[in-house]
């Protein structure tokens, strides 16, 4: 349930508006004055209206006192405007200035959007039940997403960056979902692809050279639980048709071995491609990825979750004090740079960065910065595209439409609409594609 919070000395407007508010659903509280709003403040709200002429001072200066990464979503109400008071206001993050009186149309509206918003999102409670740090809303959107699934019993894929926590996505799944079985993590990149097999299914004794006694594979390992395959688009084909099978059917059988034997597990899978770059690529079975893809959950890269990072870095510091046994604290002097700096290796950057500075530092304030700059390398993601010179225009264009199209979910009007085309256009490129046999139509048709 959405929670507003309406800071008005006006009771009239504070007793109508509450009343709209429990009509949308939403719990209202309603605050006279700048001393009574702080009290209520010490929880999320993900709505606050706020008055700026209050008995004990201005609206104002309640943002001044208040964590406003923790709070949603802002709005200053004013029936007395002057420009002072706007130039103050939109210096903030105060979504918007609205003079009054306000249309009760116009209350609802931001009513509403607020009971969607809260669905949408994880509230800290909810976050502390998690190992994922944080408090910016696209990692609230995450966790709520994580927290619906878990207690079904559909597969999840996971995507995102290297560093965004995956793994803390997976075990939060696992967790949340009251599994009766293990978490068991398989690394499907770390290990080489003849020993794949058997880190999987296991393999009976003699099945090849080496193999002097049986092995149980994370399967069987993970037995009522969760398995978390990570980096999935790193298995060698011919195990993902097996991979397939077993998904399937639920039975997997040991390398050298006859016995089909039932392992009830959930699967969680992860990756830090592009699923459709990688189906266009070859490196991950179409058929394979709708399997894995019941639900698939985006973990933001640390750029997106600005609001976290200085949240995160003095969570580190905290830990590594508990470690050695000391009292430092992050130099305020470093938060701007923090701040600037883009993360590319995301959250695993970051603690990196705070070790090094924390056991560097000699006294109390640690001044955390980025390693050496160094000539960026450009990458992929899943907002981005890069392209060598030398690429032709038909590829170009090919590979714009895919990455297009996986970013709005295959929805061609959406995909049209952002590269300036046509609906018809879409279908006209992806027809010449399938003509053609260019990997990567099938999945986008």
């Amino acid at each position: 349930m959405a929670r507003i919070l309406i800071i008005d000395d006006d009771p009239v407007f504070g007793e109508c508006a509450a009343e709209l508010a429990a009509r949308h659903g939403c719990e209202a509280i309603v605050a006279s004055t700048l001393a009574d709003a702080r009290a209520r403040l010490a929880t999320r709200m993900d709505l606050i209206l706020l008055d700026l002429r209050l008995p004990d001072g201005s609206g104002l200066d309640l943002l001044q006192d208040i964590d406003l990464a923790q709070q949603g979503r802002i709005v200053v109400l004013t029936g007395h405007p002057c420009l002072d008071s706007a130039r103050r206001a939109v210096s903030e993050p105060v979504v918007e200035y609205l003079l009054k009186p306000l249309p009760p149309d116009r209350l609802s509206a931001m009513f509403q959007e607020a009971a969607q918003a809260a669905h949408a999102v994880a509230t800290d409670r909810q976050l502390m039940r998690t190992g994922l740090l944080g408090r910016s809303r696209a990692l609230r959107e995450a966790v709520a997403t994580l927290l619906r699934v878990a207690p079904t019993d559909v597969s999840v894929l996971l995507t995102g960056e290297s560093g965004t926590g995956k793994e803390l996505a997976a075990q939060t799944l696992h967790e949340a979902g009251g599994s009766k079985g293990a978490f068991v993590a398989l690394n499907c990149g770390a290990v080489p692809g003849e020993l794949l097999a058997s880190q999987l299914f296991g393999h009976e004794r003699g099945s090849f050279t080496g193999a002097m006694n049986r092995h149980v594979g994370v399967f069987e390992q993970a037995e009522n639980g969760t398995l978390f395959l990570d980096e999935i688009g790193e298995m060698p084909p011919q195990l993902q048709v097996y991979l397939l099978r077993v998904l399937e059917t639920g039975c997997i059988t040991r390398v050298g071995g006859t016995e089909s034997i039932r392992t009830p597990v959930r699967v969680v899978a992860a990756t830090n491609r592009n699923p459709l770059e990688a189906i266009a690529e070859g490196r991950l079975r179409e058929d394979l990825y709708y399997r894995l893809a019941d639900i698939s959950i985006h973990m933001p890269p640390l750029r997106e979750r600005e609001e976290d990072v200085i949240l995160l870095a003095r969570a580190f510091i905290d830990r590594l004090n508990a470690r050695y046994g000391q009292r430092k604290r992050l130099a305020p002097a470093c938060e701007k740079a923090l701040l600037r700096h883009l993360w590319p290796g995301n959250v695993r950057e970051l603690l990196s960065a705070v070790q090094r500075a924390y056991l560097l530092e000699s006294g109390t304030q640690v001044m955390v910065g980025p390693a050496a700059a160094q000539a960026p390398v450009l990458r992929e993601t899943d907002t981005c595209i890069v392209f060598n010179i030398g690429t032709t225009m038909a590829e170009m264009e090919r590979r714009m439409l895919l990455k297009t199209l996986s970013h709005f979910g295959n929805d061609k009007t959406a995909a049209a609409r952002a590269l300036g085309i046509s609906v018809r256009t879409v279908h006209n490129h992806l027809a010449r594609m399938a003509e053609e046999g260019r990997p990567g139509c099938d999945a986008a048709a």
